[in-house]
């Protein structure tokens, strides 16, 4: 699908590819693709707009490798347009990171930007793109503004949605340190490690993005006008604290499993204590009844086969030597 916003004076018209001017239109313009054909894309990126064939690579990626996770954000600069990828969330993520495994971290967001043009390209319906449709038709005062400060736009609202993902991990870190505390263990260790493998993948995209907007802000890049900088910062401030909110989860899950399976060989230890304190109280009455239950005639041993209270002798004997044991165990504050 094919949506056109295209600045017409003061204001902004929006529709589909009816909207697309001449080549030689020089007002603002954004094109977003969301799901789009081949045909869409070959209307835009072949016809409309060329771009160079790595960069339409890297913008097919989905669809030409859907077995691969998404391209990593980045940000390359040609002649004529600058060239980003980054990764927002995907609308229901925030729900779904309860669930560990299970739930896609990511998806890709790919857009090409010039000094009149905004081209952006996702194959997931995207809640940033949304609201972004939704404010700009409210806002026609930002119809005179350029390409890069709606892409600022998209990236502000992007980290923005990282805030509930977060808020989300903080509350489930929270309830898995209660009940490694409280002693649970089984399935926890499996929804720790599946947590574990969610915030590296986060914490691995907010840092190439905290990377990538660094470079927009520090004015590396000509798309990039000299008043829209600021924004751009802002956008970077805000990332940079997410980051280090998910370096601190990360090192919370690490933690509490460390904890956990100290516990888990903390309880193994005390378990093996309890049992070799039994074998070894039970030891020298196997050894006493195994002794008197073998059959010689000549032994050094004092014969209670004839006595009515050689059993009892026995019995007594075991017990002693239990006795004696436990109390061994007590003095060396074993017990």
């Amino acid at each position: 699908m094919i949506r056109v916003f295209r600045c017409d004076g003061r204001k902004w018209l929006w529709g589909g590819s009816e909207l697309l001017p001449d080549r030689g239109h020089s007002g603002v313009m954004w094109i977003d693709l969301e799901n789009p054909s081949e045909d869409e894309e070959a209307q835009i990126f072949d016809r409309y707009f060329s771009v160079h064939s790595l960069s339409l690579e890297d913008i097919r990626r989905p669809r030409l490798r859907p077995d691969h996770s998404p391209h990593l954000p980045k940000v390359e600069e040609f002649p004529d347009y600058l060239f980003v990828i980054v990764n927002p969330l995907l609308p229901d993520n925030a729900t779904q990171i309860i669930n560990y495994v299970d739930h896609k971290p990511n998806t890709q967001l790919s857009a090409v930007l010039t000094h009149t043009l905004l081209i952006t390209h996702h194959y997931e319906p995207l809640q940033t793109i949304t609201k972004l449709r939704d404010y700009m038709q409210r806002h026609n005062d930002h119809a005179d503004r350029g390409p890069d400060f709606i892409f600022h736009l998209i990236l502000d609202e992007m980290v923005d949605d990282y805030i509930p993902v977060l808020d989300r991990i903080e509350f489930t870190l929270d309830d898995l340190e209660t009940e490694v505390f409280a002693g649970a263990n089984g399935p926890l260790l499996v929804r720790l490690l599946g947590l574990k493998r969610t915030v590296i993948g986060l914490r691995k995209t907010m840092i190439a993005e905290r990377e990538l907007l660094a470079r927009l802000h520090r004015g590396e890049f000509t798309m990039i006008d000299e008043r829209e900088k600021v924004y751009y910062r802002n956008v970077y401030d805000h990332l940079l604290r997410f980051t280090e909110l998910i370096e601190a989860s990360r090192e919370m899950v690490s933690d509490l499993m460390q904890t956990l399976l100290a516990s888990q060989a903390n309880k193994l230890n005390s378990i093996m204590k309890v049992l070799t304190m039994i074998s070894v109280t039970i030891l020298p009455m196997s050894l006493i009844a195994g002794i008197y239950g073998m059959n010689f005639e000549n032994n050094i041993w004092p014969d209670f086969k004839q006595s009515q209270s050689g059993f009892a002798t026995a019995l007594a004997m075991m017990l002693l030597s239990g006795l004696g044991a436990l109390g061994f165990f007590r003095l060396m504050r074993w017990l």
